[in-house]
């Protein structure tokens, strides 16, 4: 009999990446960043079990959507009071850039509390700078398509 592995909590020591968002395509970086906080990326993944690793994104402010999103995409939210505030994404990514590839990623992750516990693990920063220097973080590239195929999860 073949039994199958599953990990257990806190088995996997989490690596940390950091990657640089500048003209990347928003939501091709996000689902690549989706893919390494889920640990999809790891042959010791397991659906129950947070196996991800943690991501650093720096340059948030520098992304790029396809066509006429930032005029034409909303973000839609509920205060508490009647109506719905909006904004375009244009507005948004004046007021928090960051918050256009949070939105993005935290989307493409399963609606569960394992979930939060993914997000937890994303770090995103507007600018250049990240204050995770000790963790020794390395680079990679996410989000780059090249004729008709993904290159995935590429060392830089």
């Amino acid at each position: 009999m073949i039994k199958s592995y599953l990990a257990k909590p806190g088995s996997l020591k989490p690596k940390w990446y950091v990657v640089d968002a500048t003209d990347k395509v928003v939501g091709r970086l996000a689902s690549d960043i989706a893919t390494i906080l889920m640990g999809k990326h790891r042959p010791t993944y397991t659906p129950h079990v947070d196996t991800g690793d943690y991501v650093i994104v720096t340059n948030a402010e520098k992304v790029v959507f396809t066509g006429k999103k930032w005029e034409q995409k909303e973000y839609t939210w509920y205060t508490g009071f009647p109506g719905l505030r909006s904004e375009t994404a244009a507005e948004r990514k004046e007021r928090k850039p960051e918050m256009i590839l949070y939105e993005a990623v935290r989307r493409m992750l399963p609606k569960n509390r394992l979930a939060k516990k993914m997000l937890r693990k994303l770090k995103i920063y507007a600018g250049p700078e990240h204050p995770h220097q000790a963790q020794q973080p390395t680079p990679i590239e996410l989000g780059v398509k090249e004729k008709g195929r993904f290159r995935r999860f590429l060392p830089v």
